[in-house]
């Protein structure tokens, strides 16, 4: 199957803070990312706060223009595109932010802000037809009946009631890939699985690819479980494979940290994990990474090697990873 979108060594800087000197440094938040999506396909990547996952996804959606690399839709580089096929480009990837409250304008109704991208982007012509497009729109994210959410503003609606109608904007210009971030994180426990339910249903009934940002294991399993997983650490893809193969044996030392760390109900199985001793609990400082492997100031099987070598992203039993000691970190799983 022919790649939706592709990214091919991206890289993405910002300018950091001044030092005492008025130096201002580079901050370093993607590094040399290859990612592949394709249609219907969903991707979960995870990795902690910090680790440039949020950051990966505003390249995706077009938010932020990469400072090196190339991005491809549909076969064709992004950079190149004229100003039709890069409108048709940013219509097809969109994006399902984390605070819904802050992502709707607070001073227009539900109707207005439904209403306002299918008619710029000519999807519809007329008030009778948005409307009657819009009623439709939020049917099919689950908000029925319609007219009673019309008329609505934001701060009338609960959190899960607005996540579903970021959905409705997402899918009202038809498009091929969502990328939603931390959809779920802001949303009361009780509505979570409705939600990625919801995006699971517009995945099997839409064809609609998804990017799914998180640093919640369980709802990336959940939402991604027939997927794959890309795990990121310091801007850069430390794992990728399918879901069930990366969390029923995660190879890289990062992933497995990750895991540990995940509540387990359980307590026969709690008690049978092991416990990965990290070296440290704390994220080094992007502003100033460890030369190397990122991950080394905290790994427990980290030496000289690993603290002066940046491992390659290598294929490794159906799984890529970026480890210099994959053939050696103890198997580790939920089950053993």
């Amino acid at each position: 199957m022919t790649s939706l979108l592709k990214l091919e060594h991206i890289s993405m800087c910002f300018d950091g803070k001044k030092s005492l000197l008025g130096e201002r440094k580079e901050v370093q938040a993607l590094s040399d990312v290859n990612l592949e999506i394709k249609p219907g396909e969903i991707v979960a990547l995870v990795g902690e706060s910090g680790c440039g996952k949020t950051t990966l996804g505003k390249v995706i959606t077009g938010l932020h223009r990469p400072s090196k690399g190339r991005m491809y839709f549909e076969g064709k580089d992004i950079s190149g595109m004229n100003a039709s096929e890069l409108k048709r480009y940013r219509s097809s990837v969109q994006l399902v932010q984390q605070d819904s409250y802050a992502a709707l304008n607070p001073a227009r109704t539900i109707y207005h802000s439904l209403s306002a991208p299918i008619l710029h982007h000519n999807k519809v012509k007329g008030s009778k037809a948005a409307k009657a497009k819009v009623r439709e729109l939020l049917e099919t994210v689950g908000l029925a009946p319609a007219d009673l959410y019309l008329d609505k503003y934001p701060h009338q609606l609960s959190g899960g009631q607005r996540q579903r109608v970021l959905l409705a904007r997402a899918i009202s210009l038809e498009p091929k890939i969502i990328v939603a971030d931390e959809p779920v994180s802001m949303v009361d426990v009780s509505m979570r699985l409705s939600i990625l339910n919801l995006m699971a249903e517009l995945n099997r009934n839409m064809g609609i690819a998804f990017v799914y940002i998180t640093h919640d294991l369980a709802t990336a399993k959940y939402i991604a479980q027939s997927g794959k997983m890309a795990v990121v650490y310091l801007g850069r893809i430390v794992e990728f494979g399918k879901v069930k193969e990366l969390l029923s044996e995660p190879k890289h030392p990062y992933l497995q940290a990750l895991l540990t760390a995940v509540p387990v109900p359980d307590p026969v199985v709690a008690k049978r994990l092991k416990v990965l001793p990290l070296r440290s609990f704390e994220m080094p400082n992007v502003e100033d990474p460890p030369h190397g492997c990122g991950f080394h100031p905290r790994c427990p099987y980290a030496n000289v090697r690993c603290e002066t070598h940046l491992p390659a992203l290598d294929d490794y039993a159906g799984v890529s990873v970026a480890c210099h000691h994959v053939k050696d970190v103890p198997v580790w799983s939920l089950n053993s």
